[in-house]
């Protein structure tokens, strides 16, 4: 397997006094705070999608990144080369976890089947590395929010069929997340939310709403899942408004 990072040692504990930039100057995993590693304390987890997807692209210009597992090629080649990238960044970087997007890991495909496909051999491909390496999951979630047809919202939104998308969508991340072993699965309304009630059935979006969370749930149950459901609030990314605007918002909704 080609190496991308072999010019760079693996990042250690050196101490305060260290002098090398790629050392941990205050961070040592093996230390014992409070009857337990400092490690099991900080459980650092890299994520996926700004370390590896992200090409440089602002709001003003293209991307200004040249990554070699973001150049043109087969789709599912690339994903399987991003994730040869990522191991080996997480070994350098002394990390215990990571964490991603469906489709960080994977491509979208052309319809819901070579979504599905293309995940389900991507979650292999993933298994083998965490197995290698023994970096584990610490949470995985679905993008609900990226793809032009959730620019209406995706638990929320008025179209049943893109209703059905979004559910598809976290059913397979939550199952993928189950199989590799993950410890929580994260939900971000990314696209949950208004710019102006003008247009906005606020009732029914929130109806609809409480009654995704409540499947999300079902479905956790339904296939084992041990791991913690988590909801991040965000304020105002993207929207004018979100439903989990903040802590104290998504309390209340639940």
């Amino acid at each position: 397997m080609q190496a991308y990072f072999d010019q760079l040692d693996r990042v250690r504990y050196e101490g305060s006094k260290s002098s090398n930039p790629l050392a941990f100057r205050h961070y040592n995993p093996d230390e014992l705070v409070l009857g337990k590693r400092m490690e099991e304390h900080l459980r650092f987890a890299a994520c996926y999608w700004h370390t590896f997807c992200w090409n440089g692209a602002d709001m003003f210009g293209v991307g200004a990144f040249n990554r070699p597992w973001q150049q043109p090629g087969e789709a599912l080649a690339l994903a399987k080369r991003k994730a040869d990238v990522a191991f080996e960044f997480f070994h350098k970087l002394h990390v215990p976890f990571y964490c991603f997007h469906d489709v960080d890991v994977s491509p979208e495909g052309a319809s819901l089947k070579e979504y599905i496909n293309n995940f389900a051999q991507m979650v292999d491909v993933l298994a083998g590395k965490q197995e290698e390496s023994g970096v584990k999951l610490l949470w995985g979630t679905a993008n609900c929010f990226t793809n032009p047809r959730y620019g209406a919202g995706a638990a929320t939104n008025p179209d049943p069929e893109v209703f059905s998308w979004a559910a598809t969508q976290v059913v397979t991340a939550m199952e993928a997340t189950h199989k590799l072993g993950g410890e929580n699965y994260v939900l971000w309304g990314g696209r949950e939310g208004y710019e102006t009630l003008l247009n906005t059935d606020l009732r029914q979006e929130r109806e609809q709403l409480g009654r995704f969370m409540q499947m999300v749930v079902e479905h956790k149950h339904k296939i084992g899942f041990q791991g913690t459901l988590l909801i991040e609030p965000k304020p105002q990314e993207p929207t004018k408004h979100q439903y989990d605007y903040d802590a104290a918002t998504v309390y209340g909704f639940l």
